[in-house]
């Protein structure tokens, strides 16, 4: 008996009629309710099930709406699903899919399960295209791009390039802009469809293209790819090799993942995690990646202990000291915390004319110097009127101005150290800093603290 025909949703109720809809082999259910839906909202429901349902459920629907789903679908559902097919299956999917993304997916398998799924894939051309973008690191430009796209010869007439249009067209998914080669297939510059629909038949390309091309090199680092595209608002660039032929283009939903990767890391740094890890991982995954930044902060906490014991005399004479240690060490926290994400965010969004080490950290000096001063006369109020001690008020006071200088200090110079040496300056801006002013803090605290106190 068939199932009821419902609309496609993402709920629970749905999910419950196609998991009954695979159990009783009912494919009308899933074929009918599936048409026209979004791959991503199939894919997010195809990560709630086990991979013998997903498996029925894509052989229900077409290869090409195959294909999408298995590449929206989360890496290591992704991963358990491709582990059960065998390779002529994958490369069925595999050929659906534009090149740089049928990479991304061949790269995950094992090395006997790759060379069995090119060799699977019955388009010549296809297989070609697989196998020179493998040639690149997955983290550079030659690694993003995408073989399709409309070339057409800068010596072609307009109806010659309409006839390439219609005969390349099926292997490219979004046309941004033909772009124009030479007989040697050297980059010349481009030229959008609209001007070439508004020209006249025998018009050539020469006379209508436009030469002023942003392009990147295969061997470019992905970020830097990242940040021309942002700069110039491209929807796609073309990708050149050494000698400046044309060899293929990156589309804007490809650096929207690398933009993503990059945030995703960099609020995993600041968080204190180190590697790649969701909530759904194995609890040794997610334990060993934030382990060791736990356990620096488990040192830097001894180490504050052992400052703290090491003017036990101080504490002892005066022991409302202890009532402004946590007050200290926040604030220092903060203010590093503070500084170091302004400088995270300038060195993400680089300019031509940024300022020099110097400048930057003069121009912080005089802004934790305000802010200091500021702190510094509202803790020796509050502390003045709390404990009517106006030594110890000026205690407070002057840690805070040390310690709000100390912290920007370090804030600052540390992330743009980290940038010079090559490091996500990224893993400034979490526990490191955290941890380090903490300790200064304390210890700067209890120094003044036991220069000035009787």
């Amino acid at each position: 008996m068939s199932l009821e025909r419902v609309p496609f949703e993402l709920s629970k109720e749905y999910l419950d009629l196609v998991l009954r809809a695979v159990e009783k082999r009912d494919a009308g259910f899933i074929r009918d309710t599936m048409e026209g839906v979004n791959p991503a909202d199939i894919s997010a429901l195809l990560d709630e099930v086990e991979t013998d349902e997903a498996r029925y459920v894509l052989d229900v629907l077409n290869n090409e709406v195959g294909a999408e789903v298995i590449e929206e679908l989360e890496e290591d559902t992704r991963k358990e699903f491709l582990e059960e097919l065998e390779p002529q299956e994958i490369a069925q999917y595999i050929v659906e899919m534009e090149s740089d993304d049928a990479v991304d997916i061949i790269n995950d398998l094992p090395v006997k399960t790759r060379e069995e799924v090119i060799a699977a894939i019955d388009d010549p051309e296809s297989a070609a295209h697989i196998q020179e973008l493998m040639r690149y690191d997955e983290d550079c430009a030659g690694g993003l791009m995408a073989k399709e796209m409309i070339v057409a010869n800068i010596n072609w007439t307009v109806i010659q390039t309409i006839d390439e249009i219609r005969r390349q067209v099926e292997n490219v998914e979004k046309i941004y802009s033909v772009y124009v080669v030479d007989d040697k297939n050297k980059l010349q510059g481009k030229v959008s469809v609209k001007k070439i629909i508004l020209s006249r038949d025998n018009t050539r390309i020469l006379d209508i293209y436009d030469s002023d091309i942003i392009h990147v090199e295969t061997y470019m680092d992905e970020e830097e790819v990242a940040d021309i595209m942002r700069k110039y608002d491209l929807d796609a660039v073309p990708v050149v090799n050494l000698q400046g032929k044309l060899v293929g283009r990156i589309t804007i939903d490809d650096i929207v993942d690398v933009i993503t990767e990059q945030a995703e890391e960099e609020r995993a740094l600041m968080s204190g995690i180190s590697g790649d890890v969701e909530e759904d991982d194995s609890i040794w995954a997610i334990s060993k990646a934030r382990l060791p930044w736990l356990l620096i902060g488990l040192v830097g906490g001894t180490l504050g202990a052992w400052a703290i014991g090491f003017f036990e005399g101080s504490l002892e004479r005066n022991a409302a000291l202890a009532f402004f240690i946590p007050l200290v060490m926040a604030t220092g926290g903060n203010v590093g915390i503070q500084s170091s994400t302004l400088v995270v965010q300038s060195l993400a969004n680089r300019s031509a004319f940024e300022d020099s080490i110097s400048k930057r950290i003069g121009r912080m000096f005089l802004v934790a110097i305000f802010t200091g001063v500021v702190l510094a006369i509202i803790s020796f109020l509050i502390v003045f009127l709390w404990k009517d001690d106006q030594t110890l008020g000026t205690v407070v006071a002057v840690s805070l101005v040390c310690v709000v200088m100390l912290a920007s200090f370090m804030g600052t110079a540390t992330p743009l150290a980290l940038d010079k040496l090559g490091i996500n300056p990224a893993l400034a801006s979490g526990p490191f800093i955290t941890t380090t002013n903490d300790i200064l803090g304390i210890i700067v605290y209890l120094a003044i603290a036991n220069l000035l106190l009787p």
